[in-house]
């Protein structure tokens, strides 16, 4: 398979491609990021996502694109929510409203914070739970997750956790409406009720970074951002609640496709109709799990605050410790594209993609309105991270998505193979950056060669047109999952 470039980083597999293709597949890349993609399968993934009974335009696939569950990771597919147009819980992935949250300070790496680095990030690591299941730091118990499923960010706000004024700039408010706790198991809760607060595992992490620079000074200025800048990133999802989820929703659209007579290439591509009792369900369950991890990273950034605070004897508000932007990379989403000449409402399918709204958007927070949503890019553990923009492009030519991250370009098996976690670990240390007591042995699954390069991907996203950097920032301490 050869796709032809029909624009600009812009490469198009046609219908035919695979039998039932009822749209094109486009990916959006290089000429080396797409190679990488032909190799490890996954432009074939979205070829096979354009067969979804009520997809439009075309199955899209973001630079950082890599193989998944079903959809590439780094895949958007857009389906007619009022004509038949399904959803499927492998457009969303089993980690569901993972995502990433910048939070700012006033502080500057120099002279202020690289004398204490050390002390900074360790503490930070006593204070923000993490690894493979744990206890986060707000146990739930009874009805109290039910509110979290339901409320969001608002439900820790109501504990007396964070600040009223974060929920400005968190995506939906900081709640996703169409949440139905009654559509979420009590298994998913059981496991979801300990974990609130809680970085996770692998490749989540909280990052403090320092922005060395602005690419964009009006955006920059409109998030409160300098060059030497001291900010914290935080990438972290629903934990087991949203992963159980996932699992039993993948398996009851399983049971239920033959008899609505949806045939797909790859039984991991199960869907139903919009409409459909099992596909109501599952969006409701979706949201639900999609509020938990909001409610998660706001927790989060409470540890982070404390950690701050403490280490610099000061009030996190006096640190100017203000919520940037926190956009989720694993939702679907109902939203109004104009499609062939009229306007219809589509379920939009992100799966490691954010999305990306460009100036002037109504869903978009005042300070935003004439910049473009945040759009927050992680690196890769040593690497440099992003904040970008959505642009209106966005809006005309990816349902207005763009990339989440650098994207795997090896096994987790592989990158330990290729170094221990150890010598990882210092060879990080030379590089000026302190990690976070860890697992030192599962620290080269997350490695830097592990990833593509996250600025080639970042430059093809600006080239193709679907989001515009504003800054860049390079890591100083990792506490990683």
């Amino acid at each position: 398979m050869e796709p032809l470039e029909v624009a600009p980083y812009q490469w198009e597999i046609p219908q035919g491609y695979v039998d039932g293709m009822r749209v094109p597949a486009r990916i959006f890349a290089s000429r080396s990021l797409l190679n990488k993609a032909l190799e490890d399968n996954a432009a074939q993934q979205i070829a096979n996502v354009a067969t979804l009974p009520g997809i439009v335009g075309a199955a899209l696939a973001m630079p950082d694109i890599h193989w998944g569950y079903g959809f590439p990771i780094g895949g958007v597919a857009a389906t007619d929510a009022d004509a038949g147009g399904a959803v499927s819980p492998g457009g969303v992935g089993f980690d569901i409203g993972c995502g990433v949250r910048l939070v700012r300070t006033d502080l500057s790496w120099e002279p202020e914070v690289k004398p204490r680095i050390k002390d900074l990030v360790s503490l930070l690591g006593k204070r923000v739970p993490r690894g493979v299941g744990g206890k986060g730091r707000m146990s739930l118990s009874g009805r109290d997750v039910d509110k979290v499923l339901t409320q969001g960010v608002g439900f820790p706000l109501s504990r007396g956790v964070g600040w009223e004024e974060d929920l400005e700039n968190v995506e939906d408010g900081g709640t996703i409406a169409g949440a139905d706790p009654d559509q979420v198991s009590d298994r998913a809760k059981e496991r979801g009720a300990p974990q609130l607060g809680s970085l996770g595992a692998g490749n989540h992490f909280l990052e403090v970074q320092v922005i060395d620079q602005i690419q964009d000074a009006a955006a920059a200025q409109a998030m409160a951002l300098f060059e030497g800048q001291v900010v914290v990133m935080i990438h972290s999802g629903s934990r087991g609640m949203g992963h159980q989820t996932c699992q039993e929703y993948v398996r009851q659209i399983d049971r239920v496709m033959p008899e609505l007579g949806i045939e797909v290439p790859d039984r991991q591509l199960g869907c139903a109709p919009i409409g459909h009792e099992i596909a109501d369900g599952y969006l409701g369950a979706m949201a639900a799990a999609g509020n938990y991890a909001k409610a998660n990273r706001h927790l989060l950034t409470d540890a982070a605050r404390e950690a701050f605070m403490h280490t610099f004897r000061r009030p996190a508000r006096d640190l100017g410790m203000n919520v940037v932007y926190d956009v989720s990379h694993n939702l679907a989403k109902i939203e109004e594209y104009e499609v062939e000449g009229r306007t219809r409402r589509l379920c939009v399918h992100r799966k490691g993609a954010t999305r990306a709204f460009g100036p002037q958007h109504p869903e978009l927070p005042k300070r935003y309105k004439h910049i473009g949503q945040p759009v927050i890019i992680p690196g890769s553990m040593g690497t440099a991270s992003y904040v970008l923009v959505g642009t209106d492009g966005a809006r005309q030519h990816s349902f207005s998505s763009t990339c989440h991250g650098a994207g795997r370009a090896m096994s987790r098996t592989a990158a330990k193979k290729q170094m221990s976690g150890v010598d990882l670990k210092k060879e990080l240390e030379d590089k000026g950056v302190t990690l976070a007591a860890s697992q030192w042995k599962l620290l080269s699954e997350e490695a830097p060669y592990a990833y593509k390069d996250v600025s080639e991907v970042v430059a093809t996203c600006e080239g193709a047109g679907i989001s515009q950097v504003v800054a860049r920032m390079r890591p100083v301490g990792v506490v990683k999952g």
